[in-house]
């Protein structure tokens, strides 16, 4: 049995009939103060969490890049108004990027901001669409391949995270607000 599992054992009392705290875990937890937030509890499943984190990161900034690029070359009727969403939306990728990178250092990790490798660790692809419905079309695919990998990140870390998964939680939530609003303003 893993020293996680032990822990979870002896935090849901198991065998004792009660609910107590691993004592273990708690003295381990006041060694090893250079690991920050990063306590025993974490397993093995620390590095893995940071590898998932940085290729979220390197899609939002991705996105980032896309909408900016939407926002200012957005042409025709509607697009000052569909533009200006398009420069809430990447300033909310942008934000979205924060919140990654400040949670890989806080698990000890390294934000992996490197451009040369950028487009290859996304999840989602840049786009040079020049037309509006197209530029619309091609950041909904995204907003739905980010939906889909936050889903899975969200299962995939369960509760071996819970502060990951909540921040996962967040961003998936906006993630889906940008997919209903582009899927609108196909319709229109």
């Amino acid at each position: 049995m893993s020293a996680k599992q032990d822990n979870v054992k002896a935090l849901k009392g198991e065998g004792q009939g009660r609910l107590v705290l691993d004592q273990q875990g708690l003295d381990a937890a006041r060694r090893s103060l250079d690991e920050g937030a990063v306590t025993p509890s974490y397993g093995p499943w620390r590095e893995d969490i940071v590898n998932l984190l940085n290729g979220a990161l390197a899609t939002e900034l991705v996105c980032v890049m896309r909408y900016k690029r939407h926002y200012f070359t957005a042409q025709g009727l509607s697009s000052p108004k569909i533009a200006e969403e398009f420069l809430v939306h990447a300033n909310e990728e942008s934000a979205h990027g924060d919140l990654l990178a400040e949670r890989i250092v806080q698990l000890g990790g390294e934000p992996d901001f490197s451009p040369a490798t950028l487009v290859q660790r996304s999840h989602a692809e840049y786009d040079e669409s020049t037309e509006l419905k197209a530029m619309i079309r091609a950041n909904l695919v995204a907003e739905r391949i980010a939906i889909e990998a936050y889903s899975q990140m969200i299962a995939l870390i369960g509760d071996k995270d819970s502060t990951t998964r909540r921040i996962l939680e967040g961003i998936l939530a906006q993630e889906q607000e940008h997919a209903d609003e582009l899927k609108d303003w196909l319709v229109d």
